[in-house]
């Protein structure tokens, strides 16, 4: 039987990574390096996703270059290096991604992350290998532009059609709809479930190790509803 998404697109933070504390703790320490007016946690969990520069304008409205710049350098300290925090993968990411690479699922990721704080995860985590193609946002249009994804399909030959994108952000769901793609929601992000559910996801998963089944069950539903 063949499957019916050949190729997964995952979000990395917040749908493979719990990094969300880590994230909101190290923008404070970044808004606090430059003196700028805090911002409480719900306020940066609600731009996890979106690219660095976009996040920061979103915090921070009309602010100039100069101040994005500094910004994200001092984010980038303390995410890169300067931080105690460390996040840890969902249980059972890595598990799920192994069965899924061994399925011969096509894998990739496309994430608000930048390329470097990307590769060192994808390093420090020994995941790397399994993704065949990852996009970041400091090397295209940050989400919901569709960019990352069509980029994505583009280099490994994969119509939209066969294409399912995994994360736990409505940026994510956007994207997928701007690339014609399905979309898949995860609930233990940092958006809620009614949030990703007005953008039309297929289903919305409580757990990552749940994917699996999942792409079982909807290859089956599918299959009998052809006949």
């Amino acid at each position: 039987m063949s499957q019916h998404f050949d190729l997964l697109v995952f979000d990395w933070d917040g749908t493979l990574m719990d990094s969300e504390a880590s994230i909101v703790l190290c923008m404070q320490a970044a808004i606090a390096d430059l003196g700028c007016a805090p911002r409480d946690a719900a306020s940066i969990k609600n731009i996890i996703g979106l690219g660095l520069r976009e996040a920061i304008n979103t915090l921070y409205p009309g602010t100039d270059d100069a101040f994005l710049q500094a910004m994200v350098e001092r984010y980038r300290y303390h995410f890169l290096g300067g931080s105690e925090h460390h996040s840890e993968l969902f249980p059972g990411a890595a598990q799920t991604i192994r069965e899924l690479s061994e399925a011969g699922y096509l894998l990739a990721v496309a994430t608000g992350k930048g390329r470097r704080g990307l590769d060192m995860v994808l390093e420090t985590t020994g995941l790397g290998h399994y993704f065949h193609a990852t996009r970041c946002a400091d090397e295209s249009f940050s989400k919901p532009h569709p960019q990352m994804l069509q980029e994505v399909m583009d280099e490994l030959g994969v119509e939209p059609g066969k294409t399912l994108m995994i994360g736990d952000s409505e940026y994510d769901m956007q994207m997928a709809s701007n690339a014609r793609t399905h979309s898949l929601a995860v609930s233990y992000g940092v958006h809620e479930r009614e949030r990703l559910l007005r953008h039309g996801p297929l289903h919305c998963l409580d757990a990552i190790n749940e994917l699996g089944g999942w792409l079982a069950g909807y290859q089956l539903l599918s299959t009998s509803a052809m006949k």
